[in-house]
């Protein structure tokens, strides 16, 4: 299951960059790199259980916008933890969709795939993911953002997380 979500985000991510390198002309968007680093609010609801478990960790971002409206990016996460629930890493391929309000803020909608594992258990876990934020630029490479990701929905419980954190653009 896994492999065909990580492999379905990636051919999608190849079709979308194919699409957009296509587009050429003298104003021609130059692709721009990014890292982030990010305060991760992370929470496990496990169904049937009466309390969630909750944590912070810390999550790295990188990517490339490859216009003002599309950017590819992975997630890379870690930390915290809530009686049994120690998140050893979580990792991820995403699409992302941005639209810019004004020249400085852009709201933005993420699609891709994830895998989680939590210290203890015997496998990792997958799923597709999804998720929505914002960003401001404080300057032309510097941006302050916040999102929510819904990183594992399973049938006996849900991962997601809020991160609030900064963005470098080279």
């Amino acid at each position: 299951m896994k492999t065909s979500v990580i492999g379905a985000a990636s051919l999608a991510a190849l079709f979308f960059t194919g699409a957009v390198q296509a587009q050429s002309g003298p104003l021609a968007y130059q692709p721009t790199p990014y890292l982030g680093v990010d305060a991760m609010f992370w929470e496990l609801d496990r169904r049937g259980y009466r309390d969630d478990l909750d944590s912070v960790g810390v999550r790295l971002r990188g990517g490339v916008e490859l216009n003002d409206y599309l950017a590819i990016e992975g997630h890379l996460g870690t930390g915290g933890s809530d009686g049994p629930a120690n998140l050893d890493y979580l990792a991820g391929g995403y699409v992302k969709g941005m639209l810019p309000i004004t020249p400085a803020f852009k709201v933005h909608g993420v699609l891709g795939a994830t895998e989680v594992e939590f210290d203890g258990t015997k496998d990792s876990e997958s799923d597709v993911s999804y998720g929505a934020g914002a960003s401001y630029d404080v300057t032309p490479n510097l941006a302050v953002g916040a999102d929510y990701m819904r990183y594992l929905d399973k049938s006996d419980f849900d991962f997601d997380a809020v991160s609030l954190g900064l963005t470098y653009r080279f």
